[in-house]
């Protein structure tokens, strides 16, 4: 009598050759180097691997970081460009980024999940992009990215997030990370999270007379929270602080 051992040997060899056959097709039609890399990955331990993807996540990070330093230089940013941005989009709630199409119809439920590129459209995504771009402005901007501003006193950024969605934010540089544990119960029940696994990054940044720069973090994290990070209440808190503890 046959067991299920057997039959799954049976149909393993019977498939063993439209398998290879299949396989070999598909490389042959890869690039050279990708295969180079990827017999390379068969060689090495699970730690080897480990630090290999460790060393290209982080190559990856540092040209996408020096990318948005070009991109923020380019700006040019100056008062008059950041109260011209918040006017723009101070109304851009997740309504109207679906009305305008920004944000596809597919999108998660606020609350749930992080929105990915392909839920929203390609203006949608250059939009989260500059977004981010003006947040790291307001946060690090200086004459070295040619970014204008008379900075008058030091405040704090704290901002609250789910530990999964933490990537969202991770272009921004001399951020605190701590852990945290959520409280938030939410009445219609989509996104409760209580004692949930959170993460609270803060930042220290130079404000201008009559808060423009607070107004600008505002009205750029509400453009990432309703284009990518996906929260019902994202938590940011701005204050001031007597003395830093940068000390240069």
């Amino acid at each position: 009598m046959k067991t299920i051992e057997n039959i799954v040997r049976e149909i393993r060899r019977d498939l063993t050759p439209v398998f290879e056959q299949k396989l070999r097709s598909y490389l042959m039609d890869q690039d050279k180097d990708w295969l180079i890399e990827q017999v390379i990955r068969l060689t090495l331990d699970a730690h080897s691997l480990q630090e290999m993807d460790r060393k290209v996540i982080q190559e990856l990070k540092t040209r996408q970081r020096e990318a948005r330093i070009q991109r923020v230089t380019a700006l040019d940013m100056n008062a008059d460009k950041l109260r011209d941005f918040v006017l723009d989009h101070k109304n851009n709630d997740r309504a109207s980024l679906l009305e305008r199409g920004l944000l596809l119809a597919g999108a998660p439920e606020k609350g749930t999940f992080l929105i990915q590129a392909t839920q929203r459209s390609a203006e949608g995504s250059h939009l989260l992009e500059q977004a981010k771009d003006y947040l790291y402005a307001c946060l690090f901007g200086d004459e070295s990215l040619h970014a204008r501003f008379k900075r008058i006193q030091q405040e704090l950024l704290t901002v609250t997030l789910p530990v999964f969605k933490a990537s969202a934010l991770d272009f921004m540089k001399a951020t605190t990370e701590l852990s945290a544990h959520g409280t938030w119960q939410d009445p219609e029940s989509v996104s409760n999270d209580l004692r949930a696994d959170n993460t609270l990054l803060q930042v220290e940044y130079g404000e201008v007379e009559g808060e423009l720069i607070g107004d600008g973090i505002k009205t750029a994290l509400s453009l990432i929270n309703n284009l990518e990070v996906n929260e019902q209440v994202l938590y940011a808190r701005m204050e001031n602080i007597e003395q830093s503890t940068l000390i240069s």
